[in-house]
């Protein structure tokens, strides 16, 4: 894989833009799109001005890699903000906008608005609004719903069954279920048909009693071992032989355009050779959390993923360069035990991981452990959290949400 790259700076009035995210996944846990916050400190209310400072930096990434050419954006907006000039910088088939409702005051303002909201329709913006919209004053409105949010922490049980029922009524919309953190909540608005969700509900591990590592697992952890007590490539190569799967898949992975190598590498002899022990370790470490053995768990791979990257990339940032692939190591085990279904230190204590990767993943110590805050504060709307993670690494938001859209992008890139 190339060496991380530095990004141009953008002009000085993006730099106030804190982004986080929240994927929203389908009833396979595929992810379908993300949800981007402007979660600045700064900017504590949605204008026309951080919605431009929002779209500015997910446009602002090299057009192969562009996020917004892999998953639906959803980016939050006012009513005001639809007249800006930011809107006509964007491809609308690639952006959802969501619609907020009015203030209970201003109801009456319902029908002034809806030219606005048919023009956005017509240039090929699909929008989405909340369970209010389902309501009569919003009678209107509901012919414009690409999607229909529900919340379910602000939603009884009986009155999420109630919505989403006129909503298959009234509405061609796709449903999605925000907010849901639980098992027990993804499974109540899944009875009731509901097919995309946002909330990381999926991320927390469900431990199974008597899980043991299963087989192509622990070719894989087997082979984290021989690399971290540097083998020999004979070794190496012995053990990839006998595991035909791990080998193909780590030569995809190798060869993909994620990864930047200039030539296409056919043995897993010659990708040791070229990459090192120290790179295959970071490989492996990947593959370790790529690898499905038959379960849908394609969005914590993928939220893996993004978080090895963007560590990655805050480290080298920083300068922390002797631990640029330990912090990726970090990134794509912190969900390790959602997907195995397994404590923590009983995974952790079948590999021979460096120090600063144990540490971090286990007792939240070492050189890692800010990046790792720091990658999870992006996942979050915490903005206490985000802005203390970012000051304790000295990094400015525009390095911070660089490294993140890049971290999305190179992971859709993987195809994970």
């Amino acid at each position: 894989m190339a060496e991380p790259s530095t990004t141009p700076t953008p002009p000085p009035e993006t730099l106030s833009v804190a982004i986080a995210r929240q994927a929203i996944v389908d009833d396979t846990r595929a992810v379908f799109g993300y949800e981007l916050f402007d979660r600045s400190i700064l900017n504590a209310q949605y204008t026309a001005s951080s919605d431009a400072k929002l779209l500015f930096n997910v446009l602002s990434l090299p057009e192969k890699t562009s996020l917004a050419r892999e998953k639906a954006i959803f980016i939050n907006c006012t009513l005001d903000s639809l007249a800006g000039g930011h809107l006509e910088l964007v491809e609308p088939e690639f952006v959802v906008l969501e619609i907020p409702s009015l203030p209970p005051s201003k109801l009456d303002e319902i029908a002034s608005r809806l030219p606005a909201l048919q023009e956005m329709q017509q240039r090929g913006f699909r929008l989405a609004f909340d369970h209010m919209i389902l309501t009569k004053a919003y009678e209107p409105w509901l012919g414009l719903a690409a999607f229909i949010k529900l919340d379910v922490t602000l939603l009884q049980p009986t009155d999420l069954e109630k919505f989403i029922k006129l909503a298959k009524i009234k509405s061609g919309a796709q449903l999605i279920a925000a907010k849901v953190e639980t098992s027990e909540q993804y499974l109540l608005v899944a009875k009731l048909g509901v097919q995309l969700f946002q909330g990381y509900w999926f991320a927390k591990p469900v431990l199974i009693d008597g899980q043991t590592i299963r087989p192509a697992k622990a070719a894989v952890l087997q082979l984290i071992n021989l690399v971290r007590k540097q083998a020999s490539t004979n070794v190496i190569e012995e053990l990839l032989k006998r595991n035909p799967t791990i080998s193909f898949n780590l030569l995809r992975f190798i060869n993909s355009a994620g990864f930047g190598l200039r030539t296409e590498i056919t043995s897993f002899k010659s990708a040791v050779m070229m990459l090192g022990l120290k790179k295959l370790f970071k490989w492996a470490a990947l593959l370790m959390t790529t690898s499905q053995d038959g379960e849908p768990s394609s969005a914590l791979a993928a939220t893996a993923v993004v978080r090895g990257r963007l560590m990655e990339l805050l480290a080298f940032e920083a300068g922390l360069k002797d631990e640029v692939d330990n912090a990726f190591v970090v990134g794509v085990f912190s969900l390790i035990d959602s997907m195995m279904h397994m404590p923590l230190a009983s995974i952790l204590d079948s590999l021979a991981l460096p120090d600063t990767v144990s540490d971090a993943l286990i007792s939240r110590t070492g050189p890692l452990a800010p990046y790792l805050e720091l990658a999870l504060a992006c996942e979050s709307g915490d903005d206490e959290s985000f802005a203390k993670a970012s000051s304790a690494l000295a990094l400015n938001s525009n390095q911070v949400n660089m490294a993140h859209l890049e971290a999305l992008a190179w992971a859709e890139n993987l195809s994970v």
